[in-house]
């Protein structure tokens, strides 16, 4: 659900997604920001934005009805509106009672992890945004912030897929880490917890920044800002071959491939 465009030599929009691209392969950043090459549609990425669509509107209803049953009722209707959206997607699909099947277990997964009857989200897809320079904008949209009585915030993020093996959770929260940095620079409040919750193996990845953390995710950035801003000013974008590859829609006109 996040993304940017550069809009000068010496002015960028970074978001979590545009930093983990440029760190993956500059070549990749280059084909989707720079080129805005088109692709076509993922089936994974399309089935997390129903699963997301779903999960946001559960909050909708009153606490007693926010339960399985309900977030799995809404499936067909909001797996229409998208089709409606993007029609291309009705070829991606071949089997619809399948992929609602496997929409249904990924929601049970949900509810193994949290119990949405017993609180109220504060707010749902914010978007969270902020200059760090004159030439760098850092944004972000936040599945859900839940902000407690007491001031206590909680930054909540949803993925379809699996939980990350041992010893990369680091490079998962890195995510929410921007969020939290984003948070804190625009409300003075440092988030008191970070959540991923994993629906592809019912698991959570959990944090609580510091705020020690939360200036190095922005000297982070901004490294990789002057890195993303250089690549510009050279053309210089090469590619960085990895298992990722595979998945990539531009394989075949990448020059490590060729």
């Amino acid at each position: 659900m996040c993304g940017g465009i550069v809009a000068s030599v010496t002015s960028i929009r970074l978001s979590p997604s545009r930093v983990s691209e440029f760190n993956n392969c500059p070549r990749l950043y280059k084909y989707r920001v720079i080129e805005l090459l088109p692709e076509p549609p993922s089936i994974d990425a399309e089935r997390g934005t129903l699963i997301h669509t779903i999960l946001e509107d559960l909050f909708d209803l009153p606490a007693q009805e926010r339960n399985h049953q309900s977030a799995t009722a809404m499936a067909p209707s909001r797996w229409k509106d998208q089709i409606e959206a993007k029609p291309e997607l009705a070829n991606l699909v071949l089997n619809e009672k399948e992929w609602l099947d496997r929409v249904e277990a990924l929601l049970k997964n949900y509810f193994l992890l949290e119990k949405p009857e017993s609180f109220e989200a504060t707010h749902r897809e914010m978007h969270l945004e902020q200059d760090l320079t004159t030439e760098v904008y850092l944004h972000g949209y936040v599945d859900r912030i839940d902000v407690a009585p007491t001031g206590e915030v909680r930054i909540v993020d949803y993925k379809s897929g699996k939980s990350p093996k041992p010893g990369w959770e680091e490079k998962a929260l890195f995510q929410l880490r921007v969020y939290a940095l984003l948070y804190w620079r625009l409300h003075g409040v440092i988030p008191t917890l970070l959540v991923l919750h994993y629906l592809g193996d019912a698991r959570t990845v959990k944090s609580s920044p510091k705020e020690a953390e939360l200036i190095s995710t922005e000297k982070k950035l901004l490294a990789i800002a002057d890195e993303i801003i250089e690549a510009i000013e050279k053309d210089h974008f090469p590619p960085k071959p990895s298992r990722l590859c595979d998945w990539c829609f531009f394989k075949s006109i990448c020059p490590a491939h060729n």
